[in-house]
């Protein structure tokens, strides 16, 4: 199965040296099927909580990779009970294509459920963005590396962060290196999502009682530049 624009970079960012990787919220599981083809870790694991979902991906990876060198587990759960204590190595948890507030609520559950494991994160919300960023520097983690995608006329910010505090890879609330293109084409897209954010925030502000010219001020002062 050919994968979008958005699952291609997620797979591109996915390094080697994962013993396990958990590919959550996983859907038809075509982001995990790349990973287990070109064998980025010793074991992909699907997640979702669907059951009909699972049986069918099941089948579908018992087909198509019954030789896979890299093992495959499919469970059905929910990502704030991801048994990884089960399960010795390096991790990498992958949650995509929910909302922030969603995504935190995984995140925290996780952390408080492995506070000694040092687990990365790669992370794509399909909105909340500022708020997820906030939360994550609250918990303390550290960034990998950041990038924005725009499909189908939408905008997506994937960050790899680590649950490790490293004060030389601080993540930024509004953004670090999704503003800095390699060419033009990436400029406009940043150029074009900066005012998209700008937007729904302005109009925040001018329709509810929540005060958000701080976030506005912070968008405001970003530079989109361009190598």
């Amino acid at each position: 199965m050919k994968l979008s624009k958005r699952l291609k970079q997620i797979d591109s960012m996915v390094a080697s040296g994962y013993t396990h990787i958990w590919d959550c919220c996983c859907d038809h599981g075509f982001l995990g099927a790349a990973l287990l083809s070109r064998q980025a870790a010793e074991c992909i694991h699907f997640v979702d909580i669907v059951p009909e979902l699972m049986v069918e991906l099941s089948r579908k990876l018992e087909r198509f990779f019954p030789h896979s060198s890299s093992a495959w587990e499919a469970h059905c759960l929910d990502v704030k009970a991801l048994p990884l204590n089960q399960y010795e190595g390096r991790h990498l948890v992958i949650i995509a294509g929910v909302g922030g507030d969603l995504m935190v609520q995984f995140i925290n559950a996780l952390v408080q459920y492995y506070p000694d494991h040092a687990i990365d994160f790669l992370l794509c919300p399909v909105y909340h963005q500022y708020m997820v960023r906030q939360h994550l520097i609250e918990l303390g983690f550290s960034l990998k590396q950041e990038v924005l995608v725009e499909e189908n006329q939408r905008f997506y910010e994937i960050l790899l962060v680590s649950s490790v505090s490293d004060v030389q890879s601080k993540i930024s609330p509004f953004g670090d290196g999704i503003w800095k293109a390699d060419n033009a084409q990436q400029a406009s897209v940043a150029r074009r999502y900066l005012n998209k954010t700008l937007g729904h925030y302005q109009r925040i502000q001018r329709s509810s009682a929540d005060n958000v010219q701080p976030v506005i001020d912070g968008y405001q002062r970003v530079i989109i530049s361009s190598s």
